[in-house]
C-alpha cells in the first residue's frame, strides 16, 4: 500500500472590497454585491493619473496664492545715510534709508557691503521693518565690519 499525502487546498489571496469590505480576489476592486453588472474597475493608471493631476493643481494653486500674497511689494531703493561707531570693538552702526516704490506694504532684504571690497568678503544681510507703499523710513543696522564715517553700499530687494 502506498501512503497518499493530501495537499491542503491553497487559500486564494484576497483584499477587502473597496465599498463594503467583503473579501475579493486581488485583481478585482468590488465584490458581486457592490458591482452586480460586473463593470470594469478603474485601471491603476487612471487612479495614479487622477492623483498626479490633483497634486499638480494643488502646487499650481499654491504658486498663484504665493504670487498674489507678494504682488505689488517693491521695488525698493535704499541708501546708507550714516556710518557711526557701534557698541564693541570693530562694530559699526549703519543708518539706512529705504523707500518702497510698490503698491503694497512689505519688508525688504538688504545686503550691506563695503564698496572698496571688490571680493565682497565683508557684507551682511539686514531685514527692513515693514515699509508702507510709496513711503520711506530709516532704520539702523549693527554691523561687524566697516569704519565710522566711511561709506557703505546697500541694495534692498523685495520678496
Amino acid at each position: 500500500m502506498s501512503a497518499s499525502t493530501t495537499v491542503p487546498p491553497r487559500a486564494s489571496q484576497t483584499h477587502p472590497c473597496a465599498r463594503c469590505g467583503a473579501p475579493v480576489a486581488l485583481d478585482v476592486g468590488l465584490c458581486e454585491r457592490c458591482n452586480p453588472l460586473g463593470l470594469r474597475d478603474s485601471s491603476s493608471s487612471q487612479v495614479h493619473g487622477t492623483v498626479f493631476l490633483g497634486i499638480g493643481l494643488a502646487v499650481a494653486g499654491l504658486a498663484i496664492a504665493a504670487h498674489l500674497a507678494v504682488a505689488g511689494i517693491g521695488p525698493f531703493s535704499a541708501r546708507v545715510t550714516a556710518v557711526t561707531a557701534g557698541a564693541g570693538a570693530g562694530r559699526v552702526v549703519a543708518t539706512i534709508e529705504i523707500r518702497n516704490d510698490g503698491r503694497a506694504a512689505g519688508r525688504a532684504t538688504c545686503r550691506i557691503t563695503d564698496p572698496r571690497d571688490a571680493a565682497l568678503a565683508n557684507g551682511e544681510l539686514a531685514y527692513s521693518p515693514t515699509v508702507a507703499a510709496g513711503q520711506s523710513l530709516t532704520f539702523e543696522q549693527d554691523l561687524g565690519f566697516g569704519t565710522p564715517g566711511r561709506p557703505l553700499s546697500v541694495v534692498c530687494t523685495g520678496p
